[in-house]
């Protein structure tokens, strides 16, 4: 089961930044994910829609020129880097999910996806791009028909995976709490790889891992590792061994 990253090692350093990012890869995380808005001609790695809780600063995010969002630094400590950025600091040491979190210009995310490839040592299979918004993939896709896709859902729906199918996407995204067997099940049928979000509680890692699951999403990459080493975690909490 892959351990990636969300946002970095978010509960470790300040999430979508370079410190995340770095501590995630010391922890031997196999991904990492990161968000990405576009400002400007510029796509930059942040996960809001409004800016206070991660600047202390008042407004949206979409309403700051690039050279405003430059200045701003997460929890006063880390600046935003662009997505360029956050791809030269990782340079293929893992595979990166670059979830869209509002309209981007699909040139500009293949440029990037480019520059990744050519200048930063990653594979094509090791760039994964992903959305709760399917419209925006089913672009991405159209146009870049190899392109890696992750479709997300918060939902377990009816037809469980088809979703995913239609765009012909490589892997589904479903939120913990509506994960089942059936799902995971029904996505490996059709040749899916099923991840989950976002997953930091031991027994919910063991869970998974049980329900054969491909991959979590998790803030804290190194306490999932030692969960799935069968590592004792916290004095209070009894582990089942996983082996």
């Amino acid at each position: 089961m892959k351990i990636i990253a969300h946002r970095g090692a978010s509960f470790e350093a300040p999430e979508n930044t370079l410190a995340a990012f770095g501590r995630a890869l010391d922890a031997g995380a196999d991904g990492i994910e990161l968000d990405v808005y576009a400002i400007e001609d510029e796509l930059i790695v942040f996960h809001d829609r409004y800016l206070e809780r991660l600047t202390a600063t008042p407004g949206r995010l979409c309403d700051l020129t690039l050279a405003q969002v430059r200045q701003l630094k997460i929890f006063g400590q880390q600046r935003i880097p662009t997505l360029n950025e956050a791809l030269a600091f990782i340079a293929g040491r893992c595979l990166v999910n670059i979830e869209l979190k509002g309209p981007v210009d699909i040139q500009r995310m293949r440029s990037c996806l480019d520059y990744a490839v050519q200048a930063c040592q990653f594979a094509p299979e090791q760039l994964l791009v992903s959305s709760f918004n399917h419209h925006w993939l089913q672009q991405l896709k159209r146009q870049q028909p190899t392109q890696v896709i992750g479709a997300l859902t918060t939902c377990c729906p009816l037809d469980y995976c088809v979703f995913a199918e239609r765009l012909n996407a490589w892997s589904v995204h479903i939120d913990v709490d509506f994960v089942t067997p059936e799902l995971v099940a029904d996505g490996h049928q059709r040749g899916l790889q099923v991840y989950v979000f976002t997953v930091d509680e031991a027994h919910d890692i063991e869970d998974l891992y049980r329900m054969g699951v491909d991959g979590i999403f998790t803030n804290h990459p190194a306490h999932a590792r030692n969960v799935l080493a069968g590592l004792p975690v916290d004095r209070e909490e009894a582990l089942l061994h996983l082996s």
